[in-house]
């Protein structure tokens, strides 16, 4: 059985094996669990089929959270996508609309993937699903992406931490942005070695992110820093994918998100009580929905 422990280790076994890195995660979960690969790849569809739906019912014009701050975002940004004029292109435009979609679909109580956390549910299948649209992926590439990007999570968990409470929000976006860039860079024909320079570089460039929740509500900055967050793995997938290589490597990446997490305040790790939760539009949205604090 394989360790999550590095992914240095695991891409040095996967190229040894001659293997893509998801098919070695692949054989090896098959193995874990006692099913075949088929059925293992099956599972990831199911999710992908969830990341799907999600998408479509957060790209609803009428779409709105319970607490009425969100909804209607990844509308307009599809409608401003569709027209041309997107700075950062139709593929960029697209990512943007779908990260934004389902973040807005979790705030108003619908069903996600949690790919790694609710917060940051947004940014893996925006790249995912739009590699899908616009790439001409298939179903089973994009289920071993996951497989992929699941497997790298995996090891940022083990060895750091994917809790905004724990962490910040580094721990959040920042593992879904690297999860995020090095599907990408699979499912653009990248090496092994690719897909961990991006991850290393998209992590790299999440490090210090705090989490401050208005309102303690999975919102406001939450889904607009998932429309960051799939931006960001875009940039280290087409740096990794253009021969550019992060100085650090992913493991001490990682093993350097978990530090900072520990010195981050608590009052910048989820509780609302720092940053964006104590400005004033901040506390004036606090106190219209649940009133004045202590």
């Amino acid at each position: 059985m394989l360790e999550y422990n590095s992914i240095t280790a695991l891409v040095r076994i996967a190229d040894e094996r001659g293997l893509t890195f998801s098919r070695l995660v692949l054989e090896d979960q098959a193995l874990d669990m006692g099913i075949s690969e088929d059925e293992v790849l099956q599972r990831m569809k199911d999710n992908l089929k969830i990341m799907v739906r999600s998408a479509e019912e957060g790209l609803r014009s009428d779409i709105r959270s319970a607490s009425g701050i969100s909804g209607g975002d990844a509308y307009r940004m599809q409608l401003y996508a569709s027209g041309g004029t997107s700075l950062g292109g139709s593929f960029c435009g697209r990512a943007i609309s779908i990260a934004l979609a389902i973040l807005e679909y979790n705030a108003a109580m619908g069903k996600i993937v949690a790919a790694p956390t609710a917060g940051s549910c947004g940014i893996l299948p925006a790249g995912i699903l739009t590699m899908m649209e616009q790439r001409n992926k298939s179903e089973d590439e994009a289920a071993l992406a996951l497989i992929s990007a699941g497997a790298i999570g995996l090891v940022i968990n083990n060895e750091a931490t994917m809790a905004g409470a724990e962490g910040g929000c580094q721990a959040e976006c920042g593992s879904a942005a690297a999860m995020t860039a090095g599907a990408l860079v699979e499912l653009s024909g990248g090496s092994n070695e690719m897909m961990a320079q991006a991850s290393a570089m998209a992590l790299k460039n999440q490090l210090g992110l705090v989490c401050d929740p208005v309102a303690g509500l999975v919102e406001v900055p939450c889904i607009k820093r998932n429309a960051g967050g799939i931006m960001c793995a875009i940039s280290a997938a087409d740096m990794a994918l253009a021969g550019i290589k992060s100085v650090i490597p992913v493991d001490e990446v990682i093993a350097a998100m978990g530090e900072i997490g520990k010195v981050i305040p608590e009052a910048l790790r989820e509780t609302a009580r720092g940053g964006l939760a104590l400005s004033p539009t901040g506390r004036a949205i606090q106190e219209r929905l649940f009133g004045k604090g202590p």
